[in-house]
């Protein structure tokens, strides 16, 4: 048992409430876990409370090595399995053909293509049929984030989104994560703040916004990421 402080405590049993409101409301519930640290903390919460929502991530293709090591991890730590969805097979093997295996650095459209195949598709297809997916965004990520709801209709995916950690903070995030022993991509030790597919994440040490650091190209024009979060 890790005795976490009064206002952790405080966090964690509002983003509880939340998630099991949602299972009520709703019935069934997802969770896209993009393996980062929200989604460490997020697990922990859903695993360990909240059971009847399903986790899930996407392998693109792309992935860190450490990305792949921490999916084991996480299954290992938590005695639980998370189910993997990936691109379909033909549909990116003709993209590469067409494009190249690298063909996303030609250009804008042929990354926000790529994207769709290897991470959007997927998730489409791993949300449907659910009445609510959980995200791990918070205010602090973003200006469009500070101004989320913590339950908003979902336009695009044609469900409810739950945003439990709206109210965390990076510190929040990390002491939660030491605290409890979870585990987390050993890449944020070495200068990843945020960490997606291999090609398009660099490192920094600091940065006034770490999410741009991901398809720093698109990042100028748009603040939205697809799929997991």
């Amino acid at each position: 048992m890790f005795e976490l402080p009064t206002a952790l405590q405080y966090l964690a049993g509002g983003s509880i409430r939340q998630l099991r409101q949602a299972v009520v409301e709703f019935g069934n519930v997802c969770y896209a876990n993009s393996l980062g640290l929200e989604s460490m903390v997020l697990t922990d919460l859903i695993w360990g409370s909240v059971p009847e929502i399903e986790i899930f991530t996407v392998d693109t293709g792309r992935l860190f090595p450490e990305t792949y090591d921490l999916i084991d991890r996480v299954q290992q730590h938590f005695g639980r399995v998370m189910r993997v969805h990936y691109p379909h097979a033909d549909e990116l093997e003709d993209w590469v053909a067409a494009n190249g295996i690298n063909g996303f650095r030609a250009g804008l459209d042929l990354r926000r293509a790529c994207c769709q195949i290897r991470k959007v598709e997927p998730f489409r297809r791993a949300i449907a049929g659910h009445g609510g997916w959980v995200t791990g965004i918070r205010r602090g990520q973003s200006a469009s984030r500070a101004l989320a709801a913590p339950l908003e209709w979902d336009g695009e995916y044609g469900l409810h989104r739950i945003s439990p950690l709206l109210d965390w903070t990076d510190a929040d995030i990390w002491d939660y994560i030491r605290r409890k022993h979870l585990p987390y991509n050993a890449l944020h030790d070495v200068g990843f703040p945020s960490i997606g597919c291999a090609p398009c994440t660099r490192g920094a040490r600091s940065h006034p916004c770490s999410r741009r650091l991901r398809c720093p190209r698109q990042a100028r024009r748009t603040n939205k990421r697809p799929g997991l979060l």
